[in-house]
């Protein structure tokens, strides 16, 4: 009896918490672009000069994309501006994909892919 009461409120719990995700028309797409952003940080990184650590590197943080990009333009490697106006872009595909605004998210999607390939 006990049993059978458990599982009744489980299967509903697992029911609900494996709800289907829903995900927007672009969602695969701002993903990969999201993966360009980080392989040309990583390449700007290693193509860049080396620089001093920071007291901010020493206080053991986890990095953002913000504070990589910023270090990186200081060792003269990346401009913050296009990282900057890359995320923008990024930023707004995510919203119209949120809306599930087809058109507005391959717009701004396609800007970004221009600032990427620069």
């Amino acid at each position: 009896m006990i049993v059978r009461n458990i599982i009744a409120p489980t299967a509903t719990a697992l029911v609900l918490i494996a709800a289907p995700a829903n995900a927007g028309p672009c969602t695969d797409r701002i993903y990969q672009a999201d993966l360009e952003v980080e392989r040309l940080l990583d390449t700007a990184a290693a193509s860049g000069k080396p620089a001093a650590q920071s007291t901010f590197a020493t206080l053991h943080r986890q990095p953002t994309p913000g504070t990589v990009a910023s270090a990186e333009e200081k060792a003269g490697a990346l401009s913050s501006a296009q990282v900057e106006a890359i995320t923008k872009k990024l930023d707004a595909a995510r919203d119209a994909d949120d809306r599930g605004d087809r058109a507005a998210c391959e717009v701004a999607l396609g800007e970004a892919d221009r600032m990427l390939s620069r």
